[in-house]
């Protein structure tokens, strides 16, 4: 018999009247069935929220922290057990589900060590002024109130604990929301948090069904809304509720930008070593994995025959087999969108180079040369297995492919010239310059987020934590300075 999981209510496990399946993408075998919370039990993690909002605020830094630390270590020692859960539920190759782990691992350790020393003030003498005579201002951040977190199903765990981790370490009570594709590998996080002192209320794991969550993103209780997902619905949702504050960490169609002082055998076959592996990680589903290769043509004709061979060399099938580099997409829907947009492209003029079949779930890692401006894939984040490559003739005309673009969350350079990497800096319309590789590089603790419709905020723990915060001025009169 399959037991069906709770969701966390709370800060207590709880089962509604309903459940839903979970699948494995890969085999369609059963993975678990999930309950689903009534109206009634999400209003009351609703109400419990934000009647702890002030206690939560005012919790010693080193209650939230211990918590925090807590966390990152059963994570750490239930590494293999969620990396299971993660490839079962999701369809990632059991390696990297193994890094999105050990990522959750740390991110919850930053936010410990940034619960400690987070909020200590600023001061500010105000006597520059005759009228500030004996007056300093003290500023600190102050939580915005109860964060809504709604979690994509790529990265189910770490993109959990990035909005999890920065609430706890600021005081914030939160109401997560996973993906209902992938929802259990958060729910195993509710096992661990709930084995910490936090007060009861200031934390609540609800697998709502997507077609419910319009009224909780309207419920003025909780005024803070993180989103991970499409731009399609981030952008709906800012505008449903325009007075809130959003952080929105949306699409991209992620650029890798190869100029001529990238030249050496070495240097080429590093770029199309990484280039391969990072178009395909995760079947392609992540905001920044590569999707364009703009190439210099001085080495553009050097580079294509290496990174087709990387791309062919990349290992397609059970993501639970350990050898296994590229798993299927999270649905056949998935895969047959994919399928759909490459079929547009051949058909318009684009070249393939290799990969451009589909089996059920799983599309082949491909290559596409000469796209025609026109087609879909030229334009959206195709999110799956898909690279297409475009030749350029220097720097200017590069750059000005990269913007070329609705999207703007990272690129990567590969250059050996600081100069060179300080114009990128300055010309890219991203929100991150990778120099030296890919544009797929993310350290959890470093400001992540985009420009254009790649969204607005920040994600790191520490820009996070800003993110859910608000500062607040204390002016005292009559001092000594």
């Amino acid at each position: 018999m399959t037991t069906t999981h709770a969701f966390w209510l709370a800060g207590r496990e709880a089962t509604g009247d309903a459940s839903f399946d979970v699948t494995n993408s890969y085999d369609g075998r059963l993975v678990g069935k999930v309950s689903v919370p009534t109206e009634a039990q999400v209003e009351e993690a609703v109400a419990a929220a934000h009647a702890v909002v002030d206690e939560f605020a005012a919790t010693p830094a080193h209650v939230r922290a211990a918590a925090l630390d807590h966390v990152s270590k059963r994570l750490a020692e239930r590494t293999e057990e969620i990396a299971l859960l993660i490839s079962a539920e999701n369809g990632k190759p059991i390696k990297w589900a193994r890094g999105e782990v050990g990522r959750a691992v740390s991110v919850f350790r930053f936010a410990a060590e940034e619960a400690r020393r987070w909020n200590a003030g600023e001061a500010q003498r105000l006597d520059t002024e005759a009228g500030g005579a004996g007056r300093l201002a003290l500023t600190r951040r102050i939580p915005k109130g109860v964060v809504l977190g709604i979690a994509p199903f790529n990265f189910p765990l770490n993109l959990s604990a990035h909005k999890v981790a920065p609430a706890i370490a600021v005081g914030a009570p939160i109401i997560l929301k996973p993906a209902p594709s992938t929802p259990i590998s958060s729910l195993i996080l509710g096992e661990i948090l709930a084995e910490t002192d936090l007060p009861a209320g200031s934390w609540s794991i609800l697998t709502v069904p997507n077609d419910r969550m319009p009224a909780l993103v309207k419920d003025e209780r909780l005024p803070v809304i993180s989103f991970t997902g499409s731009d399609k619905v981030g952008y709906a949702i800012q505008e449903s509720v325009p007075h809130k504050h959003c952080t929105l960490e949306l699409g991209g169609n992620a650029a890798a930008v190869v100029l001529p002082d990238w030249s050496s055998e070495a240097d080429l076959d590093w770029a199309a070593s990484r280039i391969a592996t990072f178009s395909n990680y995760q079947g392609g589903q992540s905001c920044i994995s590569v999707q364009r290769v703009i190439a210099d043509a001085s080495v553009y004709d050097r580079l294509v025959p290496k990174i087709v061979a990387a791309v062919e060399a990349q290992v397609t099938g059970d993501p639970s087999d350990a050898a296994t580099d590229v798993g299927p997409l999270v649905d056949e829907a998935a895969a047959k969108r994919v399928e759909s947009w490459v079929d547009e492209a051949v058909a318009a003029g684009a070249k393939l180079l290799a990969g451009g079949k589909r089996e059920g779930a799983t599309y082949a890692p491909t290559v596409l040369a000469d796209l025609p401006a026109d087609v879909t894939l030229a334009r959206a984040e195709v999110f799956g297995p898909v690279l297409t490559l475009a030749k350029v003739d220097g720097e200017a005309e590069a750059f000005a492919a990269v913007n070329d673009s609705d999207f703007g969350l990272q690129a990567g350079v590969f250059t050996h010239d600081l100069q060179t990497a300080f114009r990128a800096h300055r010309a890219l319309e991203v929100g991150g310059v990778i120099v030296g590789d890919v544009p797929s590089y993310r350290a959890d603790q470093m400001p992540y987020g985009g420009a254009k419709r790649s969204g607005v905020g920040r994600e790191g723990v520490k820009f996070a934590m800003d993110d859910y915060t608000y500062e607040r001025v204390l002016v005292l009169t009559g001092l000594a300075l």
